[in-house]
Formats: structure tokens, sequence, C-alpha cells
């Protein structure tokens, strides 16, 4: 079965990381945070952000990069990033992949980068245009990757209250 992790390295605002956390649960994704975070876990805000579905989350911290690495050993990995050298659509993501989110006001660390060039990828923009929202980029790319999963174990239907599709 297909696993999705999303990884959040020292994220910085609570909202974004409850959005994130919201979009894990809907879509069965686990959430991975790597401390140092800019607020606290118990913030109104993130859990403002999540809403009800924080029953639902696999959420796991770890201490710091070094300490993720080593606990997810043998895993697959894709860095998100504005720097780059290729789009995240050009990539067909294995069955169990990690997608790795820098912080908001820095991204990931330029040495993870460079060492990984063939798994770094970028959301394409105007180049005026710093970055992308990083609860946005989450969704886009969780997105992508179940799309050429054929969304396993999601409902692909919904249906109205107070009528029936033919």
């Amino acid at each position: 079965m297909p696993e999705l992790n999303i990884v959040l390295v020292e994220p910085e605002i609570p909202q974004n990381t409850g959005n994130i956390a919201r979009t894990c649960a809907a879509t069965g994704a686990r959430l991975h945070i790597v401390k140092p975070m800019g607020f606290a876990i118990d913030d109104k805000k993130l859990k403002r952000a999540g809403l009800d579905y924080w029953y639902l989350l696999d959420i796991t911290y770890y201490e710091n990069l070094s300490d993720f690495f080593e606990r997810t050993k043998g895993g697959t990995y894709y860095y998100f990033s504005t720097k780059a050298p290729q789009k995240y659509t050009d990539i067909h993501y294995p069955d169990s992949v990690y997608i790795v989110f820098g912080k908001e006001t820095k991204g990931l660390p330029e040495k993870l980068l460079y060492d990984n060039p063939d798994t770094t990828v970028r959301i394409p923009m105007i180049s005026e245009a710093r970055s992308l929202n990083l609860s946005n980029s989450a969704a886009i790319a969780v997105y992508e990757i179940l799309r050429q999963w054929d969304y396993p174990h999601l409902l692909s239907h919904g249906q109205l209250r107070d009528y029936r599709w033919e």
C-alpha cells in the first residue's frame, strides 16, 4: 500500500502547519515535524486551522534534521524548494515517499539541496514571486502524488443531500 509522508522542517507559522495537518487527515498522509518549531503545539491558531481532524492524524516529532534522517533511514525523499533544478511534475513518485518542506522564511538548508539535485523539485511560478504559501505548496505536492497513484483509498465521488445523480 502506498505511503505518503509530509515532512515540515522547523515550521514557523501555526496556521500553515494546521492547514497541512488537515490535508494529511483528509488524504491519509503521515505528518512529520522536525523541531524547533516557531510555536507551541497547543497554539490555538494551529488547532483552529486543523479544525476537528486531529484524531485522524498520524504525526511524529523529531528533535532535529539528523534525528529525522536517522529514524527514517532508507526512505525516499523529495525536497521542495524554490531553488530546485526541476519541476515537481517531472518526477514519478514511488509508492512510499517523504516530501520535505523547509521553514517559511528560509526554506531547506542549501547544503541538503546541493547534495540531492536529482530529488530536489520546484513548483513553477513567475520570477517576481518569492514563493508560494507553505500549506498551498504541500497541498499541490500531495495531490500530484496522489493523482499519480490514482488516489488510493480516497473517495472519488460525492453525493448531494437533497438530490440524486442519475
